[in-house]
């Protein structure tokens, strides 16, 4: 009886051990990739300084006409596209042209449930947010040469996914 009962206690033991060992080394991942904040991308600014006059068209060219401009595009920001506009206005024989200060490589990638914003580089990506619909869970992964992101609601699931072993980073969405 005495020696069931040893075998029995060194059992407990040892899965003891093994849950604990287990437990502590699943917790510290979870815990580093959990604890990651995004870093915030400074956006380049739109200059206050006016935009310099095109060259005058030659007489035998048709002088180009302004267009209303009703949407900006996604990479020009609301007030550049305002300031823009006015201009085209103010001067109709020229185009209306939206003013940024450098090319933004921050990318918005929207999928049912959420949105993922990256700053994506020639050779690597970063996250810069990732934000769930309301009544949505957003779940994200990351290694060093890729991420996913899950948003899920009532067993349905849609992913971005984002690689970049060797290559560019290439975004997918996958809505199911």
């Amino acid at each position: 009886m005495r020696s069931g009962l040893v075998q029995i206690g060194a059992w407990a033991a040892a899965t003891g051990a093994a849950v604990a060992l287990s437990w502590y080394g699943v917790h510290a991942v979870l815990a580093d990739a959990a604890t990651d904040r995004p870093r915030a991308v400074p956006l380049p600014s739109v200059p206050d300084t006016p935009l310099p006059e095109p060259p005058s068209p030659a007489a035998d060219q048709p002088s180009p006409s302004a267009s209303p401009t009703g949407s900006a595009s996604g990479s020009a920001s609301a007030p550049a596209a305002s300031r823009s506009g006015a201009a085209a206005s103010a001067n109709p024989s020229r185009p209306a042209q939206p003013r940024t200060a450098s090319p933004s490589s921050v990318r918005s990638y929207v999928v049912p449930g959420g949105r993922v914003a990256l700053d994506i580089s020639p050779d690597a990506a970063t996250l810069v947010s990732a934000t769930p619909d309301a009544g949505w869970l957003m779940q994200y992964w990351h290694g060093d040469q890729w991420m996913r992101f899950d948003f899920t609601k009532d067993g349905s699931a849609n992913s971005v996914f984002v690689t970049w072993n060797g290559h560019p980073p290439d975004v997918q969405t996958v809505v199911r």
